[in-house]
């Protein structure tokens, strides 16, 4: 269960239209501090089939945090797809004590929604196309708007949440959810989410540099 803290909701229009991430709340613990790490490890938690995604979310977020300063490395690179699968509590906290990582930030997938939905094709023509008395013209301007294909779209909508942990107190000290809206790429994505938490962590001063 978290600490009693407080949530701050986020309008959706503070960001431009042209990005596909936006920040939806954040949460942090009343009380506490910002905090200096000397090494953080991004981990993405996703299923096996998003490990191309997972990648790019690490990766992204790993440049990012590293512009502003910060000692970061990523799951995907330190530890493989598997990462801690088959190890104890115990050994997990461990070997990354035993490797100097002192902070672990988790990118979480929580959930996608893919919603395909119908568009109905649209003819323009004028009054004067369909009351004049020129049978062709009318014709032709029927003629193409009943046999206009129809269509279906689908659109793409990705539900995430990356927490920061101290791993010494095993602490959450930071929370932020975000919503991703038909990305064009994985690759933009990754890009525009690592910018979005990095400049969010910055502006907010939850984690100082370390050294």
């Amino acid at each position: 269960m978290r600490p009693i803290g407080y949530l701050v909701l986020v309008p959706f229009f503070f960001l431009s239209s042209c990005n596909s991430t936006r920040i939806t709340s954040t949460w942090r613990p009343k009380d506490v501090a910002s905090k200096k790490f000397d090494k953080i490890l991004i981990l993405g938690l996703m299923q096996e089939k998003d490990g191309d995604l997972r990648e790019k979310m690490e990766q992204h977020l790993l440049i990012s945090l590293r512009s502003y300063g910060y000692n970061v490395i990523c799951a995907c690179e330190e530890y493989g797809p598997k990462s801690f699968e088959n190890m104890t509590e115990k050994q997990a906290i461990d070997g990354l004590t035993n490797k100097g990582i002192d902070a672990i930030l988790t990118v979480v997938l929580l959930n996608k929604i893919k919603e395909r939905y119908y568009v109905p094709a649209r003819i323009y023509y004028s009054p004067y196309a369909m009351y004049n008395s020129q049978f062709w013209n009318y014709y032709e301007t029927i003629h193409d708007r009943i046999r206009s294909t129809d269509y279906y779209r689908e659109d793409t909508k990705y539900f995430w949440e990356t927490n920061i942990y101290d791993l010494r107190t095993k602490e959450l000290l930071y929370s932020i959810q975000t919503n991703s809206f038909n990305p064009e790429s994985t690759e933009s994505l990754g890009h525009e989410y690592g910018q979005l938490i990095a400049k969010n962590v910055v502006k907010n001063k939850i984690l100082l540099v370390g050294k």
